[in-house]
């Protein structure tokens, strides 16, 4: 592989220096991260891990935020242990799930996982009652069933009493923000993702929340990334130790915190040169810009402006991610195959090349109840051959993703009207070598690969600019650079990837 990186090393943070706390949940997993300059880089301190799994309740898929919540907890209760001086910290998330609250405080029902199938055929009820030309004017946002705005459809439409019952709309970031100050916020980067706020001026689309009949008075003001909520409540000090210790929003959609924590050496730039992939369980892939571009194309390719820091605007695309090729391993497993990551990097390598083509957005793989058999069933029926090796399944999620990747960038390009020249790729996928190539080969782009912690990277330095530790996005991107070698890859062996792209497009 062509790949180029520079070796460093990470200075050794110790008890006495100032931490700031980053609680960052994916949706298989979350960690609680300590955050600390030394000599002028940030270094990152892994405090706690644990798994975030979706739990089956009858017909219905929910998230354990109780259980993640006393996971957050013990983890921060580690980081009291481990640093005398924290000074604040933050939490970001995945987006379009929410929690709702009722007038004492309490769950007014269940917190769903967006991957539930109440939201099947929302899109096409939503489109009889305000139609799609006007929702995507009033939002920028694409249309994806897991949206909040059709989950809160579907569940207005089931009749679900918790929305009659509820007194507050809360995102999960923001839900654990309300636990640990015990002030509600509704934090605009991931209130974007719901569809249902304008682009415009980070507040939410009153109009379009009311043609859709749902209760407005859920919908509090918008708050900043940045935003001090003060210090943690008394009740949360006390078990976890962190007495006086500031509240502060990062931009609390796990994206956004991201794209933040790009290693570029501009912001928000009128002709960006670069795109950025968040690689991890979802891939969005899209380019910074300073306002939102609401147009006929955008809603054509359906690319969404979501906002980022600093009153930017992300114009992305989601891309299924990581998915597939995390649900293969637990098939592997359910079968008695103990595989390992590196296991199954390796596998796919040796693989042959294209030996089973997929598109990872196909609705074949968003929820099956075993992804290898979705991947047979999908060769099966578009006229493939059955994978002869667990390899070539491997391969198979590595290479449609790259191959997704290629056919977003020309929808990202013919948006712009300029090429891109280099992706970076940040998060968990950054560290997938094999990725990363195919990504460049596919792409026949300069890909810079890291930071692997970009999400809590983002998180911490969020917090920081809201203390006022650093004066600008600028200054933090310049401590990303200062603190964190990326790799590079070049392109090679591109014609095949074209004429396997040909075959792709098709599918």
């Amino acid at each position: 592989m062509s790949s180029t990186k520079s070796a460093s090393s990470a200075p050794t943070p110790s008890s006495q220096h100032v931490a700031h706390l980053a609680v960052d949940l994916g949706a298989s997993s979350g960690r609680v991260i300590a955050g600390v300059v030394v000599d002028g880089k940030l270094t990152l301190d892994a405090i706690h891990r644990f798994a975030n799994e979706p739990v089956r309740v009858h017909d219905s898929l929910q998230w354990d935020v109780l259980g993640l919540w006393r996971e957050i907890q013990t983890g921060l209760r580690m980081a009291s242990a481990k640093y005398v001086n924290i000074e604040s910290v933050g939490v970001d998330s995945w987006g379009v799930d929410y929690v709702l609250i009722d007038k004492v405080g309490q769950f007014a029902g269940s917190c769903f996982n967006h991957r539930d199938r109440r939201t099947r055929g929302m899109l096409e009820k939503a489109f009889e009652i305000v139609p799609r030309s006007e929702i995507f004017d009033a939002t920028g946002v694409q249309f994806l069933e897991i949206n909040t705005a059709y989950q809160l459809l579907a569940a207005k439409l089931a009749g679900d009493p918790g929305l009659e019952a509820a007194d507050q709309f809360l995102l999960i970031g923001d839900f654990f923000h309300w636990l640990l100050s015990g002030v509600h916020s509704n934090e605009i980067t991931n209130v974007s993702t719901t569809q249902l706020s304008n682009p415009r001026n980070g507040q939410w689309s009153r109009d379009l929340i009311a043609r859709l009949g749902l209760p407005s008075s859920l919908f509090k003001e918008t708050t900043s990334p940045g935003t001090n909520l003060g210090p943690v409540q008394p009740s949360v000090a006390s078990f976890t130790g962190l007495d006086g210790v500031s509240v502060v929003l990062p931009a609390t959609h796990d994206t956004a915190s991201a794209v933040l924590a790009v290693p570029a050496d501009d912001f928000a730039p009128a002709k960006p040169s670069w795109c950025y992939i968040s690689s991890g369980t979802w891939s969005l892939m899209g380019c910074e810009l300073p306002e939102p571009m609401i147009t006929d194309k955008c809603a054509e390719l359906n690319f969404t402006n979501e906002s980022g820091v600093g009153g930017s605007t992300r114009l992305l695309k989601n891309i299924c991610g990581l998915w597939i090729f995390q649900q293969i391993r637990q098939s592997m497993l359910r079968r008695g195959k103990e595989v390992s990551w590196d296991t199954m990097v390796t596998e796919a390598k040796q693989a042959p090349a294209f030996g089973l083509l997929i598109n990872p957005d196909a609705m074949d793989f968003v929820a099956p109840d075993d992804m290898v058999d979705a991947l047979t069933g999908f060769a099966e029926s578009t006229g493939q051959a059955k994978p002869a090796s667990d390899g070539v399944y491997y391969r198979a999620a590595l290479e449609g993703l790259a191959l997704r990747y290629r056919v977003c960038l020309g929808m990202l390009e013919s948006m712009l009207g300029h090429p891109i020249e280099t992706i970076h790729i940040v998060g968990g996928g950054s560290v997938n070598a094999l990725l990363c190539q195919m990504t460049a080969d596919a792409c026949n782009r300069t890909v810079v690969a890291g930071p692997v912690e970009a999400t809590a990277i983002g998180n911490v330095l969020m917090q920081m600019v809201g203390l006022g530790k650093l004066k600008s996005i600028d200054d933090a991107r310049s401590l990303v650079r200062a603190s964190f070698e990326p790799t590079t890859y070049q392109p090679q062996n591109t014609d095949a990837w074209t004429a396997a792209a040909e075959k792709f497009e098709s599918l």
